[in-house]
């Protein structure tokens, strides 16, 4: 049975209605917002020992929002509007951020020389980007640069990135992608060059903000190559390891992008630790739980490809290591019984043990 997961407005509604946690379903998944609202909500204990619900339900804290929105056909279009969108308010607290992260990429080391780059979409046809040339550590707010979808620059005095192009295709193919960060990760960067995608149903904060990584095809960086590679995979992909190259994320705002570049590099460092304290045997999820880990991805907006498929194949990670491979369970009436071995194996074993031990003698 599929559960139900309630968010901070789901559990507003729900105590509004003048039920209490003791109506909740059995099945109910909250989310973190949704539980503070479920704690905050309770009023005193009355005599009798029952919770009393305040009749007016607090509204829930603010949750940061960094996603820009403009309204769509609103476009500057003329010369001087453009640069003026530029230099506006709004466009310059971005330009600031960009900065921001760019000190973040590089002190955590996910950036080298001039390495990895930034983009934000911020009209129908505008997007702003990080510069080419220019180590992401020491970028200031007036190397930003302002270029179109086709990758056209058209403000900013300094040159675009090239490498905005693979952002682009995936920004035309997935409307949701407001946002993108790519860099070199050291952890993410060697799963890409051993062409390894990271496991599902090892790290519930991965699963959730990651769902599966995509893995995308070498092209030469900035080439059209690159860009159709990247941007066919991104579509269903948040998270997309580029072959012999490195790590792009997406996501409805920059910080959001960034962020997911951080869970790329901390379960790919995960997983290889893991992998070599236990000779590769990895402890997974269920599926089960797996199944419930979307359900509270798609409450939070993301979309999943996986929703729909079996909960036996959410865990199949036959393509990262056998041994984590999904087992699907007996048929109805015919009990599963992995140990046994193959008679004609057995009788080979006992043949090679029988004259090793003859020779020895």
């Amino acid at each position: 049975m599929t559960k139900k997961v309630f968010t901070a407005a789901d559990m507003e509604a729900f105590l509004r209605s003048g039920q209490t946690a003791a109506d909740l379903p059995k099945n109910v998944l909250l989310t973190p917002s949704a539980k503070d609202v479920l704690r905050d909500g309770l009023g005193p204990v009355r005599a009798n020992g029952a919770v009393a619900v305040t009749t007016t339900v607090p509204s829930a804290p603010i949750l940061p929002d960094y996603e820009y929105h403009w309204t769509p056909g609103q476009d500057p279009k003329t010369p001087a509007e453009i640069q003026a969108f530029f230099d506006s308010p709004a466009i310059v607290a971005i330009k600031h951020r960009m900065v921001d992260i760019g000190k973040r990429m590089w002190a955590r080391e996910y950036t080298d020389g001039n390495g990895g780059n930034l983009t934000i979409r911020v009209g129908d046809n505008l997007v702003l980007c990080t510069p080419t040339l220019v180590s992401k550590g020491f970028m200031t707010m007036e190397q930003m640069c302002l270029v179109d979808m086709e990758g056209k620059q058209i403000a900013g005095k300094y040159k675009r990135t090239s490498e905005c192009m693979t952002h682009l295709a995936i920004m035309k193919r997935q409307p949701k992608c407001k946002a993108c960060c790519h860099a070199h990760p050291p952890h993410g960067t060697a799963f890409a060059v051993a062409g390894v995608r990271p496991p599902t149903c090892m790290v519930p904060e991965a699963d959730v903000f990651l769902g599966e990584i995509g893995l995308a095809e070498y092209g030469t960086p900035g080439t059209p190559d690159v860009a159709a590679n990247v941007g066919k995979i991104g579509v269903d992909h948040m998270a997309v390891l580029m072959i012999n190259h490195g790590v792009i994320t997406w996501g409805k705002d920059v910080e959001d992008a960034y962020w997911k570049m951080e869970n790329v590099e901390a379960l790919c460092k995960v997983v290889w630790v893991a992998s070599q304290l236990n000779r590769g045997k990895l402890m997974s999820m269920t599926p089960g739980q797996a199944k419930e880990l979307i359900a509270v991805r798609q409450s939070l907006g993301m979309d999943d490809k996986r929703a729909s498929w079996k909960e036996c194949e959410l865990c199949d990670n036959a393509e990262f290591q056998p041994g984590t491979v999904c087992q699907i369970p007996a048929a109805a009436g015919q009990p599963s019984n992995p140990g046994t071995l193959d008679s004609d194996a057995e009788k080979l074993v006992k043949l090679l043990t029988e004259q090793i031990l003859a020779s020895m003698k």
